[in-house]
């Protein structure tokens, strides 16, 4: 009977021993309610509208609406934007992966997107006199001239030439239409000190393509000069009145059927124009002495190489003598 007793007692306390580790297993076992309420209850992180890619976006192609699409992120990158109104019609920089977030940075800023297409920016040197007393500013229009002088005592040859007519000014000195930059190089600020004009060196012009190298041969050969007018004034010389230089690059021939002559191809116009060079002596005479009267003949402005045996005439006529840093270039005039 006592061993009985004894062995009833020890299961007991073996019982009572699994009954309390299963109730401390119980006990460490979240309650599925009130883990769901914990979790209604916790703070969300915020979502963010951020404008991605919605395919590949190639750089310096202009974007699409197609081409993006938004979406819910947890973080903001700096530089997203939240809908697609400010980014229709940008150029992106660098290619853009699908879903990848188009940020300020990746898009095409400073004046090269204010310029017009066939446009280009170029820098002229400028002083107090050649710069209307440093009173241009970013945004005004102006006309260039350009001065050629002889040196030796004959005046009658000398020229003064309107070289282009309402050209915009992007920049002038330190200040420039997309504001201006400090030292560092990172965007100025709205609360930045207005440039200090009367310092400028230079000014930057919108000019067409085709007359980048007119304005690269009177700055080197000449003086330019700008004349400031009135933005509202939108008159300019006629454009068919005087012939076009004739370029340095002779276009090739259009060569029909086999029996057919060779026959000249179209004037070339715009980047073709540029390309196609223009010399100093096109620019001191004018296209119209190098032409002709009847304006049908197209004449070299380089010389070729001479064929075997045959001498190259001898310069006749008057000429123009240009001073620059030492060097002495003659030009011929008609």
């Amino acid at each position: 009977m006592f061993n009985l007793t004894r062995i009833l007692a020890a299961l007991l306390v073996l019982a009572a021993l699994v009954l309390g580790g299963y109730a401390w297993v119980l006990s460490r076992k979240p309650d599925p309610a009130a883990q769901a309420a914990a979790t209604r209850s916790a703070p969300q992180p915020p979502q963010h509208t951020v404008v991605v890619a919605a395919r590949p976006i190639a750089a310096g192609q202009p974007i699409q609406p197609e081409d993006l699409r938004t979406v819910q992120l947890g973080i903001n990158p700096v530089g997203a934007f939240k809908d697609t109104q400010g980014i229709v019609g940008q150029t992106p920089t660098l290619p853009l992966g699908v879903d990848t977030p188009v940020l300020a940075q990746h898009l095409a800023a400073g004046l090269a997107t204010l310029i017009e297409p066939g446009e280009r920016a170029l820098a002229v040197k400028m002083d107090e006199v050649s710069s209307v007393g440093n009173r241009v500013r970013p945004g005004d229009y102006v006309d260039v001239f350009f001065a050629l002088k002889r040196d030796n005592g004959e005046i009658d040859r000398s020229q003064a030439r309107m070289l282009l007519s309402r050209k915009r000014v992007l920049a002038y000195g330190p200040g420039s239409l997309d504001g201006p930059a400090p030292p560092n190089g990172k965007a100025a600020s709205s609360a930045a000190a207005a440039p200090r004009t009367e310092q400028a060196r230079t000014a930057v012009l919108a000019i067409r393509v085709e007359e980048v190298n007119a304005v690269l041969l009177a700055e080197a050969h000449g003086r330019l000069s700008l004349t400031l007018r009135n933005p509202s004034d939108a008159a300019v010389p006629t454009a068919d009145l005087y012939p076009s230089w004739p370029t340095v690059l002779q276009p090739a021939l259009a060569r029909g059927p086999k029996d057919a002559a060779a026959t000249p191809v179209a004037e070339p116009q715009g980047a073709d124009r540029a390309l196609g060079g223009l010399a100093m002596e096109s620019l001191a005479q004018g296209a119209q002495a190098l032409r002709g009267a009847a304006g049908a003949r197209r004449l070299p402005a380089a010389p070729l190489a001479h064929r075997a045996g045959a001498a190259a005439p001898p310069p006749s006529g008057p000429s123009v003598e240009v001073i620059r840093s030492g060097q002495v270039d003659t030009v011929r005039l008609p």
